[in-house]
């Protein structure tokens, strides 16, 4: 569903569409893996090792 509301709503042919696509899922992952993974990382429990001790 929300899929499709996005496809229709990119302007141009299918290629173009899918070249756009592919650049706002590109800056996704890279928005998560530059700014959300690194402020999610302190408050996850698997940080908390003791392997060593």
């Amino acid at each position: 569903m929300m899929y499709g509301w996005l496809w229709r709503h990119l302007p141009g042919p299918w290629p173009v569409r899918a070249v756009i696509a592919l650049a706002l899922a590109a800056a996704v992952v890279v928005a998560c893996f530059l700014w959300l993974y690194p402020a999610v990382a302190p408050y996850m429990p698997f940080n908390e090792t003791t392997v060593g001790e």
